[in-house]
């Protein structure tokens, strides 16, 4: 079966020269603009430190909301609220033990991206 696709030319920069050569990995347009979007959504969840200080301390494990209450100095109804929108975008879920709720963090992605941002922030700089 031959390939039906056009022949691949490159990506071009407005300049007018090669930027990339588009070789047809990275998928087609719509994918792109898809993952893309959901890229967007995803960093729009931790784009605030509320929510992303929580999603730090459920790395280690599940916590009730009294628990991030004492570790992030916030309200009870200020962390109900984050947790809330965390569960609305699919990165946490919570499961009822008696009158506690416990969260954890349901997406891996997640924890990939707090370590990394704990990397790249939450280490202590080079001496120049």
């Amino acid at each position: 079966m031959t390939d039906a696709r056009p022949s691949q030319s490159p990506i071009r920069k407005p300049d007018g020269g090669d930027a990339v050569p588009d070789d047809g990995a990275a998928g087609s347009i719509e994918e792109i603009v898809d993952r893309s979007e959901e890229a967007v959504a995803f960093l729009k969840a931790l784009g605030h430190g509320g929510r992303l200080r929580i999603l730090c301390h459920l790395i280690s494990g599940e916590k009730t909301v009294s628990e991030l209450e004492a570790l992030l100095g916030l309200t009870q109804s200020g962390v109900s609220q984050q947790l809330a929108r965390l569960r609305l975008e699919g990165l946490v879920q919570s499961r009822r033990d008696g009158h506690a709720i416990h969260y954890s963090i349901t997406d891996p992605k997640v924890i990939q991206l707090v370590a990394l941002l704990g990397q790249l922030f939450c280490t202590p700089a080079d001496p120049a």
